[in-house]
């Protein structure tokens, strides 16, 4: 079964004391299980942002020591900065990443807010996906008062405590409360301005966000709040689901910026924001000059960004995932502040950095000589992967030169369209590089496996027997890929720029090859396996596959010597 993860992002109410924050993070490493991802501090809001990920209960214990360590180190009574808080630990949010859904997530939050109250004597609220009531789903009606209005929040009916003491005691006036949660993955974004007002960052913001801002008669600005039939004061929209947002000044940087939480960047993305930030802006005589992440951000945001402006220049989106990494850095001015470094902004990059080199990672050299040494793996298997992703790369590289090609522009589109294919065909290539390799070895543990006894031999036999299948497969899966990616190479050939005719060629060479040499190895491993159903229909459908490939080569280098 596939473990289930949670990410947990508690925001603590220091960001000037670093020996403090880094002894407050320090105790989630002590929790086995839990990766701790990042650490984004904040002088001017006074207030540090913590990303760890791990398997749900892992992930409780190391947040309740971090709570726990937080109440300790940050007296609230002395506490002031620019965000909006009301404790030491000031909101904990759970977040769902793998195999587990919202409402498991919930549990956990309220599992989580029951020990803080319990055993720390910490009072707080559920909000989001973890209220108790749909009063307290919104963060910010929950930490309405802010740390100044707890007493008052306290003596309120309404506002007694979801956990913890539900008196206005020494603990709250030293730590705070806390505010706990499960929700939807968060992106903490702030737009910069070329300004000091926090006016004017606060007027983009309630032109964006999607509370709006309060009608008022007369001036928009000072006029009397027209009310509703029910005497609460009516509300103008903003243009953005899913978004909130307030302006502030940054005494780090000297500038304005509307601070907003993307609350669902299914419903409003984070280049969306941007556009609508800018458009705002200009029209009230500002400029935007670039935007800030704060914590971590989803690869696929970044992506969308990119394909966002890539479009808008009419350029194609069939590049390579490091360029529209920059394209999306770039245009959304994600380094005007401090340097933007993907491997630790972006959540999987950041997840994967402690994992084992993959043969892609390597040097052109690397590989050569890696593959030239006594060790049996990467073998013909590996290489004819590689082979293949050279071929289809050569064939994207036609598709993104002639999307770019003076005069064509009517044929981006078109263009963009192929070397996206040939995309997704490197990528999956990419892929069965490595696990051709994988699949070599689950064969030889499969063979290092006790046979001492029956059951040892018959659960050894199995083993060999499932490897050797999933090694006969992978080749397989190279075969059919590298023929599909084919009809890249075909196609350019027809209607691509033809100065890269012959690119396009040697990429069809490549991919045949690759074909041809997965066929080698489906043979090889095929003939080992006891289940000969399986291994005839694998046989029988991987001569189909090399057929149709050596007539399709055929058919495009006949097309090749003709337009040369």
């Amino acid at each position: 079964m596939n473990k289930q993860l949670i990410e947990c992002v508690p925001n603590i109410s220091e960001g000037r004391d670093l020996h403090k924050i880094q002894t407050i993070a320090n105790v989630v490493k002590e929790v086995e299980g839990v990766k701790l991802l990042d650490i984004d501090p904040g002088k001017a809001t006074n207030r540090t942002v913590i990303t760890f990920v791990g398997e749900p209960k892992n992930v409780i214990e190391a947040a309740f020591r971090l709570i726990k360590k937080a109440s300790e180190l940050i007296d609230m009574s002395k506490h002031s900065g620019e965000h909006p808080r009301f404790g030491a630990t000031d909101v904990c949010p759970l977040v769902p990443i793998a195999n587990i859904s919202m409402e498991e997530t919930a549990k956990f939050a309220h599992q989580l807010g029951k020990r803080v109250g319990d055993e720390l004597g910490i009072s707080g609220y559920f909000y989001e996906n973890a209220a108790t009531s749909d009063e307290r789903k919104n963060l910010a009606t929950v930490r309405s008062g802010e740390y100044q209005g707890l007493k008052e929040k306290f003596n309120t009916t309404n506002w007694k405590p979801d956990f913890g003491p539900s008196t206005y005691n020494q603990q709250v006036i030293s730590s705070g409360v806390t505010a706990i949660s499960a929700r939807d993955f968060l992106i903490a974004y702030n737009v910069n301005l070329n300004s000091t007002s926090t006016r004017r960052a606060n007027a983009i913001a309630f032109d964006v966000r999607e509370a709006g801002r309060t009608l008022r008669g007369g001036n928009p600005a000072t006029g009397k709040k027209v009310l509703d039939e029910n005497g609460e004061p009516k509300r103008v929209p903003g243009k953005l689901k899913a978004v909130k947002g307030i302006g502030w000044f940054i005494d780090e940087y000297g500038i304005a910026q509307i601070s907003y939480n993307l609350t669902n960047i299914s419903i409003t993305s984070m280049h969306e924001a941007f556009e609508e930030t800018v458009l705002s802006a200009t029209s009230r005589g500002l400029r935007v000059t670039g935007s800030e992440l704060v914590g971590l951000v989803p690869l696929q945001a970044i992506l969308d960004a990119a394909d966002y402006f890539l479009r808008k220049q009419e350029r194609s989106l069939g590049i390579s995932e490091s360029e529209k990494i920059k394209i999306a850095v770039k245009s959304l001015g994600l380094d005007d502040l401090k340097p933007f470094n993907p491997q630790e902004r972006i959540i999987e990059y950041v997840m994967n950095a402690d994992a084992d080199k993959k043969l892609i990672d390597f040097t052109v050299k690397d590989f050569a000589e890696e593959t030239a040494s006594e060790s049996m793996a990467p073998g013909g298997g590996s290489i004819a992967a590689y082979v293949g992703v050279l071929g289809v790369s050569l064939g994207t590289m036609v598709a993104n030169l002639s999307a770019h090609k003076p005069g064509w522009d009517d044929q981006w589109e078109y263009f963009s369209a192929w070397a996206e294919k040939g995309q997704k065909y490197k990528n999956d290539l990419l892929f069965l590089v490595d696990e051709d390799t994988n699949a070599f070895n689950k064969i030889i543990d499969g063979f290092r496996l006790p046979k001492s006894t029956e059951e040892e031999i018959i659960i050894r036999k199995k083993a060999v027997e499932d490897a050797t299948k999933y090694a006969t497969e992978i080749p397989f899966k190279v075969m059919k890929t590298a023929y599909n990616s084919m009809e890249v190479m075909l196609e350019m050939a027809k209607k691509g720029l033809q100065n890269s005719l012959s690119d396009a060629g040697v990429g069809a060479l490549c991919a045949r090859t690759a074909v041809i040499g997965a066929y080698f190895n489906v043979r090889i491993n095929a003939k080992d396996i006891k289940d000969r159903a399986f291994a005839d229909k694998m046989l029988s459908d991987a001569k189909i596959i090399y057929e149709k490939a050596i007539a399709l080569e055929q058919e495009m280098m006949a097309l090749v010597d003709a337009k040369i």
